[in-house]
């Protein structure tokens, strides 16, 4: 009962699970502008390296974000148009959430985590969460801020900082209790990994909640439409 998992809001990055959870298959590249064109190959590569048909596919999961605009949408799409062609379900996760699910992983039970990407403009995408047997609560979040203005909120404080933003902007971020001592690259602390994503969007829809698919942008494109002149009539 394969489950095909992608995120596209940090690195393009596929993952292929069953329907407990267990890794069958994975791919990830760091570039951040070329997910139209990588995205693709790296599902058909995942597929084949497990030896699935994508006919066999029972769901696809994918990372809602928070994320811009562009990569984020090619992730959304591509997952949306896949399940639609197989009649399966799409689910989606807050992106974020996976890079949580991960800390809870490896991580003391009851810590909280800070888990901040990078969101440009020297901001960050953030939110705030706490570890627990039963897997990760959601404190605070998904919020996006200059990273000094995360640093000083009080609900924040003492927080372990994870995520590709908390190594960007260390120096504000990762002063805090516990934080400087974690080895962030070697505990997978840096992007979304979609197979965490699988196995949240699992045990959430087992538990019944609904995994809607609409992106977390959390703020407008970079890019947008000019208005229209209007026309003087002499």
């Amino acid at each position: 009962m394969p489950v095909l998992a992608l995120d596209t809001s940090a690195a393009v990055a596929v993952a292929l699970t069953d329907d407990t959870g267990a890794l069958l298959a994975e791919r990830s590249d760091a570039q951040q502008r070329r997910h139209a064109e990588l995205l693709t190959p790296m599902v058909a590569a995942v597929l084949a390296e497990a030896g699935v048909d994508r006919r066999e596919l029972t769901s696809v999961v994918v990372g809602t974000g928070p994320a811009p605009f562009t990569g984020l949408r090619v992730g959304l799409v591509t997952a949306r148009t896949l399940a639609l062609a197989l009649a399966v379900p799409v689910l989606g996760v807050p992106s974020l959430d996976a890079v949580a699910a991960r800390a809870g992983r490896v991580l003391p039970t009851g810590t909280d985590v800070l888990v901040a990407t990078d969101a440009r403009r020297r901001e960050v995408y953030w939110s705030l969460y706490r570890t627990s047997e039963h897997g990760i609560e959601v404190l605070a979040g998904p919020e996006v801020a200059a990273a000094a203005e995360v640093a000083a909120d009080p609900r924040a404080a003492g927080a372990v900082a994870t995520g590709r933003g908390a190594l960007l902007y260390a120096d504000v971020l990762r002063g805090g209790t516990g934080s400087a001592d974690v080895d962030l690259e070697a505990l997978g602390l840096l992007d979304p990994d979609p197979a965490e994503l699988a196995r949240l969007a699992l045990t959430r829809r087992a538990a019944g909640q609904v995994l809607g698919t609409e992106p977390l942008y959390l703020r407008r494109p970079d890019a947008v439409p000019q208005p229209a002149r209007k026309r003087v009539l002499g």
